[in-house]
């Protein structure tokens, strides 16, 4: 048995040669779509025709897909990275699709890319590089990073591992999540509520998974709860921060200054406010992109899909209970 694998993973154009290899090794027939993800609507049902399965970027999927005479084949989506937020996962599990995700893996990557955002803002190195490259030479006053207090939202693994490394700075660190670990308390992390975190907070860093409790979780409220001279820098969701509020809050100086690597809307439209908003670093959604990381996750993915259509059960599957559920679209595994 061979499936027929959709890729729209727009990473694997770069770092995802090996896991096509890899599936084509097994048999599959992969396709490349016209455009990379995320795709949504008509321009992903005409993508889904005949697949088996999808190696998926944050593509839009919910009952109406599923439901659809396009994603009739459709046996298991396997998405690259850890945010599922994009699935409606109840729908899934309901039209007999396992979600596949590759937790654990991009953690130290993201991590990295936290705390590299974050030294960027603090020391002004990105201001200053553009100066330099248009001919001036003006030096910049920046903050410490040592002795100062780091608020992390979210303390899972890739909230972990920024606490490690802002331990290596001798940050106080402080964190709200609503399942405190007691692995980053032993490492010296105290756990507050999100009203203290942002009021104590020189810099707060966004590393909780997307959900409807915690939509917009940051807006006008909490960034004016927020000390003047603090940094706020987001490599989760974009759908955590309230936009319009953050726009104002740096032109106006509420707070000194933010770091972005997600936003609502991606790619972000080319006449967004946050294209002119004062003190306001951007990337483009690639705090994950190391190469290592992203053969690792990539391989992960694939193997995903690999283990499905062989009939093994993957490693690692948002919802392992429609393994055992009679809508089923793929042959049960038997282990």
């Amino acid at each position: 048995m061979s499936w027929n694998v959709l890729i729209t993973a727009r990473t694997f154009a770069v770092v995802g040669k090996p896991a096509v290899a890899f599936l084509e090794s097994k048999g599959c027939q992969v396709t490349i779509p016209p455009k990379w993800g995320p795709l949504k609507g008509n321009e992903l049902l005409e993508q889904l025709k005949g697949q088996d399965a999808v190696l998926c970027s944050p593509d839009a999927y919910d009952a109406t897909v599923f439901a659809s005479p396009e994603a009739s084949q459709l046996k298991i989506l396997s998405r690259w990275g850890v945010g599922y937020d994009s699935i409606k996962i109840d729908d899934a599990t309901q039209a007999g699709i396992p979600v596949a995700y590759t937790p654990g893996l991009l953690d130290e990557a993201v991590a990295d890319y936290a705390f590299a955002l974050l030294l960027t803002m603090a020391r002004r190195t990105y201001s200053v590089h553009q100066t330099m490259r248009e001919g001036g030479w003006q030096a910049e006053w920046g903050v410490d990073l040592c002795g100062k207090t780091l608020g992390i939202i979210g303390c899972g693994r890739i909230g972990r591992a920024v606490a490690k490394r802002a331990g290596g700075f001798d940050m106080k660190r402080i964190a709200f999540d609503v399942q405190p670990h007691p692995e980053a308390e032993a490492m010296g992390v105290e756990f507050v509520d999100l009203d203290t975190l942002l009021a104590q907070s020189d810099f707060v860093t966004i590393h909780a998974a997307l959900n409807e409790a915690n939509q917009g979780m940051i807006g006008e409220a909490e960034l004016k709860k927020m000390k003047p001279g603090a940094l706020l820098v987001n490599t989760a969701r974009g759908g955590h921060v309230q936009e319009a509020p953050l726009v104002q809050a740096l032109k106006e100086g509420w707070i000194a200054g933010a770091a972005l690597d997600a936003y609502v809307q991606e790619p972000l439209p080319s006449d967004h406010p946050f294209r002119s908003t004062p003190n306001l670093l951007m990337s483009p959604h690639q705090a994950s992109s190391s190469f290592e990381t992203g053969e690792r996750i990539s391989m992960a993915a694939a193997e995903a899909i690999v283990d499905l259509m062989e009939g093994r059960t993957p490693r690692l599957l948002v919802n392992p209970e429609v393994l055992n559920q009679p809508q089923l679209r793929a042959t049960k595994p038997s282990a």
